[in-house]
């Protein structure tokens, strides 16, 4: 029987869930998008787990080092003209416990990227237009529900970036989670973050060690197109 009253719960959270999106106006590709501060808020309201979380403020230890908001990325170009760290609670929580352990270690997360704009999303592909490269825009990315990061890691006493197979966003073999043509200190490395992020409930994308989302997170979470600026000033007001 309590088998039974969990399903029903999880049953009816996503139909409750999927009634909320039906309030929210869909992009070009069809995906229910929160697009203004009053859908975002209308949105929370229903729902407290929607909430988008300014990590500054819940994880410990984070180094927040954002290359979207600078001309060192993939793109070339600065994609975040003002920078901010957010997610939802649930994603926020499981980085604060994945933080938790990696300090008793000695080691801080290096965060690269959290919640996206969709608009960026849309104008990283239309300068890389591939899905090895870039998320396409008709399915949106876990980013761009708050429910995705992009993190390293660093050393609590010298506050120097830990060594990883690669940089944040190489697009080759050596940064698949199976490459083991590595030295043992950096396997090592990887794999210590893998199982903070993992245990913390986050899985990793087998393509790309710093990557890691939140599962289910598209019936969880419809897409934001909401600036970093905007939800500044959303916290600001409380």
């Amino acid at each position: 029987m309590k088998y039974l009253v969990v399903l029903a719960g999880m049953f009816w959270g996503l139909i409750v869930t999927a009634q909320q999106f039906t309030n929210l106006p869909v992009n070009q590709y069809g995906k229910a998008t929160v697009q203004t501060l009053r859908q975002y808020r209308e949105l929370v309201k229903a729902d407290s787990s929607q909430v988008l979380v300014n990590l500054s403020d819940a994880v410990p230890h984070l180094k927040i080092s954002m290359p979207y908001s600078t001309h060192q990325n993939f793109t070339q170009q600065v994609l975040y003209p003002q920078a901010a760290a957010f997610l939802k609670k649930e994603a926020a929580q499981a980085l604060k416990i994945a933080a938790e352990a990696l300090a008793k270690k000695g080691l801080g997360i290096l965060l690269y990227d959290a919640y996206r704009p969709f608009s960026v999303t849309e104008k990283m592909w239309q300068i890389v237009p591939s899905e090895d490269y870039a998320a396409n825009p008709a399915n949106g990315s876990g980013h761009n529900r708050g429910a995705a990061v992009d993190v390293g890691l660093y050393y609590l006493h010298s506050g120097e970036t830990v060594p990883m197979p690669t940089l944040f966003d190489n697009f080759t073999d050596t940064a698949h989670v199976n490459f083991m043509a590595l030295p043992a200190d950096i396997v090592n490395n990887r794999a210590t973050l893998i199982q903070a992020m993992e245990q913390a409930g986050f899985k990793v994308l087998p393509t790309e060690w710093w990557h890691f989302s939140l599962p289910e997170a598209a019936k969880k979470y419809p897409l934001h197109n909401l600036s970093f600026a905007q939800l500044l000033r959303s916290h600001k007001k409380g």
